[in-house]
């Protein structure tokens, strides 16, 4: 989940907060990650009143560049007409030109009005007198992007909010190919949640093969698993479904996979101990990523990982058209895969 790095705020704490109606008089939520922000500014919005409370005292401003922070401000110095509180959401408040002047309210802010600035596509200097100032009266939240390897646990942390689960496989499938956009993610999972037979709990591979219009057998998860335990057949088989769907399966997530793979299997060979255990602490992975980097580093040395790290970087290059000659991108992927395997 998302994290403020400076007071420890998660985007489940702000929520429990305002569930137990624990209200901040401040809200600076920013980040690169839009998800968290619109979820916490959407929760306010949808919870701190009744519906017919906000008519009269909530109020959401879009900023532009010629948007008049003392506009705001002299709306949130405005006391609330038919509730306890007013609700401001300031959302795109990073194309404001004079942020910094909203620090003269924050340093003493009403305590009738709950003010939320979403901040997005980067962080508010921290420099800025309006951080500390957040820091002091407010909550301060920074949404970061979900790396690669978290992926996985966000998709089941949505999926338990719905009741439900998901099997391994299908998980994987869900974030190889839809990947760190969790607007996207959130979205194609909102599908699988309507699509689930009546009575069932547990999102499966084929669930996603049928909606999301991911190949159950020909998708990225295989591929990494058929090149894991060098299974020349299975991989080339799979290679052969994407080159005759390369719109349906563009090449470029596919080498960053790989990439991902081969990286965490040369962060194994330093890790202290290699077993199973030790791979789970020194790289902060679960039993069965474990597992899978034990089974690669039987079938992959060392210096073979690092001759494959540099080729997938050169295959990177030329799919994006740096020396590619007159090879398809087709083409580029066989002579890496082979490359691996051989």
């Amino acid at each position: 989940m998302a994290k403020s790095t400076t007071s420890g705020i998660s985007y489940s704490d702000i929520v429990s907060a305002i569930q137990k109606r624990q209200y901040s008089p401040v809200y600076l939520l920013m980040g690169d990650e839009s998800f968290y922000i619109d979820k916490i500014s959407d929760y306010i919005a949808s919870t701190v009143l009744t519906e017919e409370e906000r008519g009269f005292d909530q109020v959401v401003i879009y900023c532009t560049r010629e948007t008049d922070v003392m506009n705001i401000i002299s709306t949130a110095k405005r006391y609330p007409m038919m509730s306890k509180y007013l609700v401001l959401i300031v959302k795109e408040a990073q194309n404001l030109l004079m942020l910094d002047e909203l620090t003269n309210y924050i340093v003493n802010p009403l305590m009738s009005t709950i003010l939320v600035i979403c901040y997005k596509n980067g962080m508010v200097d921290k420099r800025k007198k309006i951080v500390s100032a957040v820091q002091k009266t407010g909550v301060l939240f920074e949404s970061q992007k979900l790396k690669d390897s978290m992926l996985p646990g966000f998709i089941t942390e949505y999926l338990k909010t719905k009741q439900l689960s998901i099997d391994n496989k299908a998980r994987m499938m869900m974030a190889d190919n839809i990947g760190t956009d969790l607007n996207r993610m959130a979205s194609e999972l909102d599908k699988l949640v309507v699509a689930m037979p009546k009575g069932e709990e547990c999102i499966t591979a084929e669930l996603v093969e049928e909606n999301i219009g991911i190949s159950k057998e020909f998708n990225n998860w295989e591929l990494k698993s058929a090149v894991v335990q060098k299974d020349v057949f299975k991989a080339n088989q799979i290679l052969n479904y994407f080159n005759s769907n390369p719109k349906a399966n563009p090449v470029i997530p596919t080498v960053a996979i790989l990439f991902n793979l081969f990286a965490s299997i040369m962060q194994a060979y330093y890790a202290p101990e290699k077993n199973e255990y030790g791979l789970m602490q020194h790289l902060g992975i679960s039993s069965w990523q474990a597992k899978e980097l034990m089974s690669a580093m039987r079938n992959y040395s060392a210096r073979k990982t690092m001759d494959i790290i540099a080729k997938l970087r050169e295959t990177d290059a030329k799919l994006k058209g740096i020396e590619k000659g007159s090879a398809s991108d087709g083409e580029v992927m066989q002579e890496l895969i082979f490359f691996i395997l051989h």
